[in-house]
This record gives structure tokens, sequence and C-alpha cells, in this order.
């Protein structure tokens, strides 16, 4: 079967490769190498750092974008998770580096190649409403409000975010029954059970799901253990996780998210067109799969 190439917008790095701190040649490795998975497109995901390392990292991306070849996967633009989050629901950020979400601040680090933010809209001064103007996908995450008018979508649904709760709105609960978002899923069975994934499949629309990995660059490398975001973080085989227990991430690519939902039959072909229609953007290619989903090279 052929569909078009995966789409990946929150993608932290693989193969040792971490696109806070990886040189511009590490990029163009990676996306070379992610190419080889039946990924197309991607979104390097940056995590809460300082303004310096963060506008470094940004500048870094940018340069390799303009560097590719047409055996890479393509850089559509960066995916700014960080900066603007809830401490409450801080994961494995750094909230030493956390600020308001003011104009003022985000200008700091803005750049015409930031195409999603995912912040906390609980904690608004200001910024929804500029980064609208400026036709940002603004992304609920790391947050505990349920008021995601502004939003376009929603960041690795129940993860990092408050859940459904039945006497009050929630992050996650909005994010459901709001027809109108797009919702991420980490679908690697380790940040969502399998039966909470049924229900988001059964709840959503089915054109406003988002399947990504939020890969960690410790994924398909020999490494145990390694820093990011900060702090050390150890591989046991099946997650990836602070010394405190803190999930930092997964360890599958997207393409392997794929064929798991499909060994479970409840995957939708349908789905690898959303982040398309979301971004607005396409490939003039399709890559092909056997009967089992596994990609074919």
């Amino acid at each position: 079967m052929r569909t078009k190439p995966l789409i990946e917008q929150h993608f932290h790095g693989a193969f040792g490769v971490d696109f806070n701190t990886a040189s511009t040649d590490d990029i163009l490795f990676l996306s070379k190498k992610i190419k080889e998975y039946g990924i197309g497109g991607i979104f390097p995901t940056i995590v809460t750092d300082s303004v310096e390392n963060t506008k470094a990292a940004i500048a870094k991306i940018k340069k390799a974008a303009t560097l590719q070849t047409a055996d890479m996967a393509k850089i559509f633009g960066i995916h700014l998770e960080g900066i603007f989050l809830n401490p409450q629901k801080k994961g494995i950020h750094n909230p030493n580096y956390f600020m308001p979400l003011e104009v003022e601040n985000y200008k700091l680090i803005e750049d015409e190649f930031i195409k999603i933010v995912t912040l906390a809209p609980e904690l608004d001064e200001g910024l929804l409403e500029y980064l609208t103007e400026k036709k940002v996908k603004i992304q609920a995450g790391h947050c505990v409000g349920g008021d995601l008018t502004k939003c376009s979508g929603a960041t690795h649904l129940f993860n990092a975010m408050s859940g459904i709760m039945h006497r009050e709105s929630s992050t996650t609960l909005s994010a459901l029954i709001d027809d109108d978002i797009y919702i991420e899923v980490i679908a690697d069975g380790v940040h969502v059970c399998d039966e909470a994934l049924k229900l988001v499949f059964k709840t959503k629309p089915q054109d406003k799901i988002i399947l990504v990995s939020d890969s960690l660059p410790i994924a398909k490398s020999h490494l145990k253990e390694m820093m990011f975001a900060g702090e050390k973080i150890y591989y046991d085989g099946i997650r990836a996780t602070s010394k405190a227990g803190t999930l930092a991430g997964s360890t599958s690519l997207l393409s392997d998210i794929v064929k798991r939902l499909a060994d479970l039959n409840i995957f939708n072909p349908a789905w690898i067109d959303n982040p398309y229609n979301y971004h607005d953007i396409d490939l003039n290619y399709e890559i092909e799969w056997d009967e089992n989903w596994n990609y074919v090279k």
C-alpha cells in the first residue's frame, strides 16, 4: 500500500542527536537517517532552555534547512515546546528558564521559522493574540487550563496537562470535546494506555488526530543514559525517565507507532494526511508499506 510520507511535528531527536544542542551537520545527518524510516518531514522540537541557547538552536536548525538534499526528511519549521509553560505541569522541563507569557519575552527568541508554540494558555498575558496574528500554531501543553479558545491544538494529549474530571473543565477534556482542536497523541504504549487511546479515537473527529512520537535523542541509539533538558535521562529498554521517574519523551519513531497501532487493529491510514492539512504543506511523493504496515525502504 502507498501513502504520503509521515510528518513528525513533535520530535526532539534520535540516533543520539538532540535538537537543543546539535550542530548543523548533526541535524542534516538525522534528517537523512529518519527518511529511511518513512518520515518525510519534521518540525524539530526544542525544549525549555536559556534564551541564548534557544536562539543558538534555532539558528542551527534554520541553517540546516537551507542545506538539505532530496534524500533528507524536509525541515518544515520549529516546534518551540518550552519557556512559556506552567510549573505545575513542567514534566522534564527546567522551570528556572520559564518566563511569563508576554510578547516582549517571546520577542527575545522570536523567529519566523518557529511554526508551533506549546504553552500554558491559562497564564497568557497577551502572547496568544500576538502569536495568532503571526499565524503561529498555538498548542496547549504543560498546562492546567480548560479554556482552549485561542489554541489550534493540544500537545501530547493526557501527558503534562490536567486530565479528565467530571466536576470541572480541564485541558484534556476540552481538547477531546472541541471538534476544532487538533490533538497530538503519543501512541507508543507508554505515554497513553491502549484503553485511553481507543477513547480518543472514538471521541475525536478522525481529521483532527495527529500521531507524534515525542522522540528523544536516545531513541534508535546505543545509549542507556544521556543528558536531556539539563537532566540525566535513563533508558531501561522500554521507557526513558529522569532519576525521579518522570517520563522524558518517547523512544519510538513515528513509523514504529504506526506499526504498533496497526498490530492492535486501531490504526486509521487517514491520520497520515492530518499534519499536511494542519500545516498546509505537501510532499510530492509517496512511500510504500507492506500488508503489516512495515515501512518498505
